[in-house]
């Protein structure tokens, strides 16, 4: 399939939209583990203006506005809006794409983006722009999922789909030009114009009671992945989710199972 940046738009916003009233109780449980990472990478404190971009229900805001920082929330999805200023009412959200956010120049002291920019179907551009709304010494950070082997979460999922499903099923568009690795992070910041680049890894857990709850959480709570698990026919799900639940046995204690999960965080400063 050719890249449409439009088709990619069109789908990650459709997508956003329904997930959206779920995302909290769903997917949220997993990306918000990060945040606090994601504040401390940006220097988040009193009177730093700050950028959540492609903000979602709007939870890094919310804990930038903890810190005593002057907030605005940024997203191309309305759904994705409502549900941020009904949780955050003393932030101020606008509708608009990362590739083209509505700010002028030389305005944050700090961008940030929790799994946000990976969805954009021309990753470099929001890099870009992001670098033109910050102040001089002003930071972007971001996150990005790492690759599969360290995130059991989703392989088990793949796996399972490959071995007992469709994974060519999903009719999604191809994505953009993402990053996969904390060295395309670094690449990218510093093709953006960005200095004093660095990316690490962060690990945490996500805790489900067993491969059902995680599949519920990723219909509900995602896109693309939710794309590919809806598109597989209903008389495999069945030898799916066995698959994910004889897989997981090496995360299972007592309480369930507690999945290994990572992300890359890449931060860079505007000169």
């Amino acid at each position: 399939m050719v890249f449409d940046p439009e088709a990619v738009r069109t789908f990650e916003r459709d997508g956003w939209n329904r997930a959206a009233p779920t995302y909290e109780a769903s997917f949220a449980v997993a990306t918000r583990q990060f945040i606090p990472a994601l504040l401390d990478a940006g220097g988040v404190g009193p009177d730093s203006h700050v950028l959540d971009l492609c903000c979602g229900p709007g939870f890094t805001g919310g804990g930038a506005l903890k810190r005593g920082a002057r907030v605005r929330g940024m997203d191309f999805s309305p759904s994705m809006l409502v549900e941020a200023r009904s949780r955050f009412p003393a932030i101020g959200f606008d509708e608009g794409d990362a590739e083209a956010p509505p700010y002028a120049d030389a305005t944050f002291d700090a961008v940030l983006s929790n799994f946000g920019v990976h969805h954009v179907p021309r990753p470099m551009r929001a890099l870009t722009e992001a670098h033109r709304i910050l102040k001089p010494k002003g930071q972007f950070v971001f996150t990005i999922w790492a690759g599969q082997d360290r995130n059991i979460a989703w392989k088990l999922v793949f796996d399972a789909i490959a071995r007992f499903g469709d994974p060519k099923a999903s009719t999604a568009p191809p994505p953009g030009g993402g990053f996969s690795s904390a060295a395309d992070c670094l690449t990218a910041l510093r093709e953006a114009g960005f200095i004093d680049t660095r990316a690490h890894l962060l690990r945490t857990t996500w805790r489900h009671p067993d491969a059902a709850s995680l599949l519920a959480a990723l219909r509900a709570g995602t896109a693309r992945m939710a794309a590919m698990v809806e598109s597989q026919p209903a008389s495999l799900m069945p030898a799916i989710l066995d698959g994910i639940e004889q897989a997981a046995a090496p995360w299972r204690d007592q309480d369930g199972l507690a999945l290994p999960i990572a992300c890359v965080l890449a931060a860079g400063v505007r000169p």
